[in-house]
């Protein structure tokens, strides 16, 4: 079960972004929630210039497959 219903309907790196945020809203308040809101952010940073289509959905299933992953933890 992924984390959010709207996890099928991600395409884009945009999409992607707003989708790992609204699961951060599931979070605990406080530390824990910074934490990923922070974790997210970055990696965004690190990957604005991927430019490959292909590398760019591989990251997009692993991004919800992670954010699956906490959401159950």
């Amino acid at each position: 079960m992924s984390p959010l219903p709207e996890a099928e309907l991600v395409r884009s790196s945009l999409q992607l972004y707003r989708y790992l945020l609204r699961c951060c809203r599931r979070l605990p308040r406080g530390p824990v929630q910074q934490h990923y809101r922070h974790a997210i952010r970055q990696s965004f940073k690190v990957h604005a210039d991927e430019d490959d289509p292909e590398r760019i959905q591989q990251i997009i299933k692993r991004a919800i497959e992670d954010a699956d992953w906490v959401m159950n933890k």
